[in-house]
């Protein structure tokens, strides 16, 4: 039987006990028409009334004037008494008073009582004739039940008597009832039993008015009470059956707790009914507890068995309630479980149906053994995923079936659903075993295929690891063969020998490029088969004959022995080879053609060599794009994810930007464009440099990562113990942090100039040779770039703005000392006698003077940052190459050297590049200030002698004598041999677009002129350098280059005694007492004369600073010698 059956049968059983019980509340209420009518009730609906009955508590003022009462007598025949005491203003009562109290009396007995008819007692005995006449007259008329007999007990006076006996004989017929006349009450007691009738009529019962109409009321208000709680219980119950069933789970829930919150008030209301009920019981047995023999009334017996009866069928209707509340209850439960199970479905479907779309976008096909381990990768983490999801979905197909079998009235909706869910569930796992199984399968192919590629390159690096000058030897060559050989053995453990099973055995995989690099791969392994065979034939030749061994034109390191390890013999073999194609050119050759195969051959080993370098670019360049995009979709994204919203801190919120920089726009350069053009050059590994060139300005995009990189690591170093990263870490089965993935760029746009360095090396006279070696450069000067922008975006406390003075050539840290010029007398600051550190900024049009200050933190937040401190505009100043007792000074001069920098570089190789780069700027504006010179003298009209006066004045070179200036106004001005062959280690930054230069040809540069030597014009430098014997002092340190030479400090005195051959000195130290030789040209800028000993010397403490890697290209990429590619 069904829950729903069950609940109509239940709704059933209660109706038919509120039906009895509404009957005995009938019982209790009972009324008649004043017409006499009996009321009417309604078969069909027991709730409803034709007319209202009347209450005690109604009536009340009326039953307490007690002219009728009922005091519960019975006659004879069982006939009701109603007794009419003393009541001398009874002619005065209203007609609606008297109707109200004999309808309410009438209506008390039971109905088979009433229904044998009532018996009146009329007590008059203390009235008139004439009031007695009238009562009767009234009651006759408003008596509303069946009269069976009137018993009047007449006027007690002779006068009154004798009136009513005649009287009452002749208006006999007026009063249309059986009127019986007693003389007293002995004659009463022949009618009815005195145990019937109240004391006041001669009889035994005991009656209380009061007490008779407290009762009545509590009787009726209970009963009341038991018909409105029953109206509610058949309300409710006609509720719950007509209520439909919510279509989503929180309107059930709000039906169920509105229905439980109804039912808890009518248990509430039934309680209170059954409570009443009691007490009224107790108070209508009162009389049996306080007296055993106490006889009760007929109307007390009927009103306590209907009282008893009453709470009877309450606690049977009680019972039918609960039970059709707790079937209701079980239903709306069932329905709130059916709402969730179908709610958990839609979700769970939703969620199966992502996973199988996520999981059909997986390419079981693979390009590489990294993107196969990578979609591997990805797939067990989306496998992860997954089986969340299907544990979840399996997990709620249970909870159908728990509730199939637990009788859930929705059976036929809950079964299909959980036959669907595991069809899908079954589904996504076979289709994960299928799309994992053949990337295991792609995965072993690519390694097989890598694993015999390797060993072609191998055995190609041991034919070019073969020295020439060895084999010439019979012993040579047969050693050679037997390496040969033995490495031939490992071809069956390495190579690929049926390219027809090898397709049919991996033929779920196979795709187009697949099948070429197949394809390839046995091309290679057919050549390299014949190069081997070609040398071992060749071998065999020399190892049959004894061949005078060639000399080898320079020693060649030994070969390694083979049992280090594989990776160890392939470097050594690639070194070996190198080295090895070097002499083979250089090596002579008598036969020619042995020189001919050997230079094929060598031109052999160079492009495997290309190939195997262009091939380790691809490679490492697809694996740097995989790991970009693993970075910007696993964390990246994962911010944006309100999933993950709770797991980032407040510090990490809306800094996406500053944490990732520009590397989505570098992802998608590389994703879009240079991956797919380097890969046009897979065959041509030799001109890829064009690719460079031609993104070259793409490229720099890396400046802006590289700049943004300080405040990405801060930002890191502040969240990176947060729970959203190790989370992203542990789903992307990552071992190191993002930190080491952010690190990245600049790892990559550094390698790309050590793999063009090999590039390069190997393409010696190829076509793109050149193209290679100005990619190179330009490489190089992105790396620079990028460097001097790290050190520009830390400068502080300049107010102007940087971009105003032209493109940054170099950057440095030196040592400065300061002096000017007040009046005529030359002042030297105090802090020249220490010197500051300070760190130069070269540009085109000023030299920026900066204090260096070094921040606390690590990596990145340990970058210094810079204090502006002064500028020279390069417009006004000179140089002079070499200060006197340091080959590491030189100066920086303005203003005919009122201001005066001495700048000591950390070697002397720096302080030349410096003074190369300053040379190169002023000549360049001395030039354009000359060419503006000239053109405005040709545009003159009459010019003058001393038209070229302005020339002069706008050197940025000083002259030491005013002679020497129309000398020099009649040479051209050029840089010296020295300074173009200086200037030779400066890069040129090709495909780099440099900043227009630009002088201020009208400013007026008082003192300046040019000299016979613009690098040499300060008077200083015109001092004889001379040397010859006597006393010295050091000024600088100069360790031995020889077990012969005499190593000096600063602040020695040594003693010049001979001059020796080669410009060699015997030197003796008198602070150490030893001897030796040191070399003039040391001599000259490590010693001054004693008399003149006060001139500074600088130690190695005021020497601080390392080499700026801006100072030239191949330096820049110094500057991340920390970070290994």
């Amino acid at each position: 039987m069904s829950l729903l059956e069950l609940i109509q049968e239940a709704q059933e059983a209660l109706s038919r006990l509120l039906h009895n019980l509404f009957v005995s509340i009938r019982q209790l209420t009972r009324h008649t028409h004043s017409r006499g009518r009996r009321t009417t009730w309604r078969t069909d609906d027991i709730l409803q009334r034709e007319d209202g009955p009347l209450f005690a508590a109604e009536i009340g003022s009326e039953l307490q004037k007690q002219f009728a009462i009922l005091p519960g007598g019975r006659g004879i025949n069982g006939s009701p008494i109603i007794v009419f005491p003393e009541f001398p203003t009874f002619s005065e009562l209203e007609e609606e008073e008297i109707q109200n109290v004999l309808s309410y009396l009438t209506s008390v007995p039971s109905v088979a009582a009433s229904g044998v008819g009532f018996i009146l007692v009329i007590d008059r005995r203390l009235d008139r004739w004439a009031a007695v006449k009238a009562t009767l007259l009234r009651i006759a008329g408003s008596f509303p039940g069946i009269l069976h007999l009137v018993l009047v007990l007449r006027p007690t006076t002779l006068l009154q008597r004798t009136l009513s006996d005649f009287l009452f004989k002749y208006n006999k017929d007026e009063f249309k009832m059986k009127v019986v006349m007693l003389s007293s009450v002995t004659e009463l007691h022949a009618y009815i039993d005195p145990g019937q009738l109240t004391t006041e009529l001669g009889g035994t019962q005991e009656y209380c008015h009061d007490s008779w109409i407290s009762h009545r009321t509590a009787i009726e208000a209970f009963a009341l009470m038991v018909k409105t709680t029953a109206q509610t219980l058949q309300a409710f119950g006609t509720e719950l059956a007509e209520t439909e069933l919510p279509n989503d789970a929180e309107a059930t829930t709000n039906l169920l707790h509105t229905h439980t919150l109804k039912k808890d008030k009518m248990k509430e209301d039934l309680q209170v009914a059954l409570s009443q009920g009691g007490r009224l019981l107790e108070c209508i047995n009162e009389p049996l507890q306080t007296d055993p023999e106490y006889n009760m009334t007929h109307d007390e017996l009927e009103n306590l068995a209907t009282v008893q009866r009453l709470l009877g069928q309450l606690d049977e209707t009680e019972t039918a309630f609960d039970d059709f509340w707790e079937r209701h209850r079980t239903k709306l439960e069932q329905c709130l479980q059916l709402r969730h199970f179908e709610q958990h479905f839609r979700e769970v479907r939703a969620q199966l149906d992502v996973t199988l779309e996520r999981l059909s976008g997986f390419s079981e096909v693979s390009v590489s053994p990294v993107h196969a381990e990578h979609v591997l990768r990805e797939l067990n983490g989306h496998e992860e995923k997954a089986c969340e999801v299907l544990d979840y979905a399996l997990s709620l197909a249970g909870e159908g079936d728990r509730l199939i079998e637990n009788s859930h009235y929705a059976e036929d909706s809950i079964r299909p659903k959980c036959i669907e869910l595991r069809g899908v569930c079954e589904e996504i796992s076979s289709t994960l075993r299928s799309k994992k199984s053949l990337l295991l399968r792609a995965m072993e192919l690519h390694h097989a295929l890598e694993k015999a590629s390797r060993w072609c390159e191998e055995g190609i690096f041991l034919l070019a690891s073969q020295p020439v000058d060895r084999c010439q030897s019979q012993d040579g060559a047969e050693a050679a063969l037997q390496e040969l050989e033995r490495y031939l053995d490992t071809a069956p453990l390495h190579t690929l020998t049926d390219r027809s099973a090898i397709c049919c055995q991996y033929e779920a995989v196979l795709t187009t490029q697949l099948r070429d690099q197949i394809e390839k791969v046995f091309q290679k392994q057919s050549s390299v088969q014949e190069m081997f065979e070609k040398r071992r034939v060749s071998l065999k030749k020399l190892a049959a004959k004894q061949t005078r061994p060639v000399q080898p034109v320079a020693p060649r390191p030994e070969v390694k022995s083979p049992q280090s390890s594989p990776n160890q013999q392939r470097k050594e073999r690639r070194y070996s080879a190198d080295n090895t194609i070097c002499k083979k050119v250089e090596s002579p050759v008598h036969n020619g053609s042995t020189r001919h195969a050997s230079l094929s051959e060598e031109e052999e080993n160079l492009a495997v060599l290309r190939r195997h370098v262009m091939n380790e670019l691809l490679e490492t360049e697809r694996a740097y794009v995989e790991e970009l995009l693993c970075v910007l979709e696993g964390y990246a994204a994962e911010m944006e994810n309100p999933a993950m919203a709770h797991l980032i801190p407040s510090t990490l919120l809306s800094k996406k930007d500053v944490l990732f920089g520009n590397m989505p726009e570098i992802y998608q350069f590389h994703k879009r464009t240079f991956l797919k053009e380097l890969e046009a050059y897979t065959d041509y590994p030799e001109l890829v440099g064009r690719c460079f060139l031609e993104r070259m300005k793409d490229l720099q995009i890396y400046e802006a990562y590289c700049q943004n990189k300080p405040r990405s690591e801060s930002l890191w170093r502040q969240c990176s113990d947060c729970a959203f990263f190790q989370k992203c870490q542990k789903k992307l089965e990552h071992k190191l942090g993002l930190d080491s993935y952010l690190l990245k760029p600049v790892q990559r746009i550094t390698k790309y100039q050590l793999l063009l360095k090999e590039l390069l090396k190997y393409s010696k006279g190829c076509d793109g040779c050149d193209d290679l070696q100005e990619a190179l450069s330009s490489i190089l000067g992105i790396l620079k770039a990028v460097n001097d922008s790290m050190h520009l975006i830390a400068i502080t406390g300049y107010e102007g703005n940087l971009s105003e003075l032209g493109r940054l050539l170099m950057q440095g840290s030196f040592s400065v000392w300061t002096e000017h010029k007040k009046g005529h007398a030359k002042v030297k600051d105090l802090a020249r006698f220490k010197p500051m550190q300070r760190h130069l900024f070269l540009h085109e049009k000023a030299l920026l003077f900066c204090k260096r200050r070094e921040e606390n933190g690590e990596g990145y937040e340990k970058a210094p940052s810079y204090s502006f401190k002064h500028s020279l505009s390069m417009s006004a100043v000179g140089i002079t190459e070499n200060a006197k007792g340091d080959n590491k000074k030189f100066e920086i001069w303005c203003n005919s050297r009122e201001e005066v920098f001495i700048v000591q570089a950390p070697t002397p190789e720096i302080k030349t590049a410096w003074v190369n780069e300053i040379r190169k700027v002023l000549t360049q504006q001395l030039k354009a200030c000359r060419d503006a010179s000239q053109q405005k003298s040709s545009d003159s009209v009459s010019p003058t002698p001393t038209s070229n006066n302005s020339s002069i004045s706008l050197s940025p070179f000083r002259s030491s004598t005013q002679k020497n200036q129309k000398k020099q106004e009649e040479k051209k001005v050029e840089p010296s041999p020295i300074s173009d062959t200086n200037s030779s280690s400066s890069p040129k930054h090709k495909g780099w677009n440099k900043a227009s230069l630009s002088v201020d040809a009208s400013e007026e540069n008082d003192g300046y002129s040019s000299g016979e030597d613009p690098m040499n014009s300060d008077p200083e430098d015109e001092v004889g350098k001379k040397l010859a014997p006597g006393k010295y002092t050091v000024v600088a340190d100069c360790e031995k280059a020889g077990p012969q030479e005499l190593s000096v400090k600063s602040g020695d005195v040594v003693q010049l005694i001979r001059e020796g051959e080669e410009g060699q000195w015997f030197v003796k130290n008198l602070r150490s007492s030893k001897e030796g030789w040191v070399a003039e040209a040391n001599l000259l800028s490590l010693i001054s004369e004693s008399k003149s000993s006060q001139s500074l010397s600088s130690s190695d403490d005021s020497v601080s600073g390392n080499l700026s890697t801006s100072s030239s290209c191949s330096e820049t990429y110094t500057s991340y010698s920390d970070i290994k590619p």
